[in-house]
C-alpha cells in the first residue's frame, strides 16, 4: 500500500491506496502545534512527526512507500524518488513557495525519522507545466535571474488528474483550479502551454488570502513601507477575499450573497483565464476543479458568462483526485503495476 501525505504548515492530510489505486483510508491532523485534532478528536501533536505517529498507529497494514505532494519542485521536472539531490532541489525552491515547501520537507523528515529506510517519492505541482513553451515561461530579466526564475506554474497535479479523467479530452481546454488557492491553465492536446501562476503561488487571480493581481511596483512599495517580511505576510495571509470581505471561505460569501466579493472573484478569474486563450488559438471547452470549482455553481456560471465571447463551449466539472495521482506516480517509480 502507498501512504500519500500532504503536509501543510499546521496540518497533515494522509490517504492510503492499494496497488489497484483504490482508497483504503483517509486521515487529517489539523492545528498541529496548537489544539491538534485527528479527524476532529483531540490529540497531542506538537509537530509533524507527532502528527504522523498518530496516522501510523491507525494503519491497517504495512506500507511500501510514502508519497508526498510537493508544491514547488525547483529544477525537478517529473515525479521523483526522494534522495539527497532531490531533497536539496525542493529545499532550494522553498523561498519561492514559503507556505508550502517547508511543510512538505517536514513531512518527509517525519517519515524518515519514524520509518527509516521506507522508500519515499515526491509528486510535484510544477511538473505538469514543464511543457510550457519558452516564450510563455520566461521572464524578461537579465541573467542569472532569467534562468533562476521562470513561470513554473502550480496546481499541476490537479490539472494532470483533470486531463486524465476527461474522455474524450477537448483539444483546446481552459481549466480552472479554484480553491483557497486559484489558477487557470491552458491545456492544448493534453499538455500545459500556459498558466496564470508564475514563479510563485502568489500571482494570477484573486484567492482566499492572496490578492494575486498586484503589480510589481506596488509590491515594491509595500515592501519599502512595511519591510519585506511584513509585506510577505500581508500578501500571502491577509489579502484576497479575506481582505475584501472579512472571510476567505467561499461558502460563507455565497451564503450571505456578498455580491462585491463574488463579482470581484469571478471578474479576475475570467480575466486571468482569458489571457491564456492566445496560447490555445481558440477554445473547445471549459473545465473546473477544486473545492470552489466543483461546488460553487453560481461562480462557475459567472465565469462562463464572462468568457462567452470565446464561444458557447461545453463546461466540465471534474472532482480533484490529486492523491490518487500521487499514489500512481509512486507505484510507477517503484516499478509496480498501476
Amino acid at each position: 500500500m502507498i501512504l500519500v501525505l500532504n503536509a501543510g504548515s499546521s496540518s497533515l492530510k494522509a490517504a492510503l491506496f492499494d496497488r489497484a489505486l483504490a482508497e483504503r483510508a483517509r486521515w487529517t491532523v489539523a492545528e498541529i502545534g496548537r489544539a491538534a485534532r485527528l479527524d476532529g478528536a483531540p490529540v497531542e501533536a506538537p509537530d509533524h512527526e507527532a502528527a504522523l505517529r498518530h496516522v501510523l498507529d491507525r494503519l491497517p497494514g504495512r506500507v511500501e512507500a510514502a508519497a508526498h505532494r510537493v508544491v514547488h519542485g525547483g529544477t525537478l521536472r517529473a515525479p521523483v524518488a526522494l534522495d539527497e539531490p532531490a531533497l536539496a532541489a525542493i529545499e532550494a525552491a522553498a523561498p519561492l513557495a514559503p507556505l508550502h515547501n517547508p511543510s512538505a520537507l517536514a513531512g518527509i523528515r517525519a517519515v524518515a525519522a519514524l520509518l527509516p529506510g521506507l522508500p519515499q517519492t515526491a509528486s510535484l505541482d510544477t511538473a505538469f507545466h514543464a511543457t510550457i513553451p519558452q516564450a510563455a515561461s520566461t521572464y524578461a530579466l537579465p541573467e542569472p535571474h532569467r534562468t533562476r526564475l521562470r513561470r513554473t506554474g502550480f496546481h499541476g497535479l490537479s490539472y494532470a488528474s483533470l486531463a486524465a479523467r476527461l474522455s474524450p479530452l477537448p483539444r483546446r481546454l481552459l481549466a480552472f483550479h479554484l480553491g483557497n488557492g486559484a489558477s487557470a491553465c491552458a491545456i492544448l492536446e493534453g499538455r500545459s502551454v500556459a498558466t496564470t501562476m508564475g514563479a510563485t503561488p502568489l500571482g494570477g487571480m484573486v484567492m482566499g488570502t492572496r490578492d494575486g493581481t498586484l503589480e510589481p511596483g506596488a509590491t515594491l512599495a509595500l515592501a519599502r513601507a512595511l519591510g519585506v517580511e511584513e509585506a510577505e505576510r500581508l500578501l500571502t495571509r491577509e489579502s484576497g477575499l479575506l481582505a475584501l470581505a472579512g472571510a476567505s471561505d467561499m461558502r460563507a460569501l455565497l451564503a450571505r450573497d456578498d455580491r462585491a466579493a463574488l463579482d470581484h472573484f469571478a471578474h479576475w478569474a475570467a480575466r486571468a483565464g482569458a489571457s491564456l486563450l492566445p496560447s490555445l488559438g481558440g477554445l473547445d471547452a471549459l473545465a473546473f476543479t477544486g473545492g470552489i470549482g466543483e461546488n460553487a455553481a453560481p461562480l462557475r456560471e459567472a465565469i462562463r458568462a464572462l468568457l462567452a465571447f470565446a464561444g458557447d463551449v461545453p463546461v466540465h466539472v471534474v472532482p480533484a483526485e490529486e492523491e490518487r495521482r500521487i499514489a500512481a506516480d509512486a507505484l510507477a517509480l517503484l516499478g509496480a503495476p498501476g
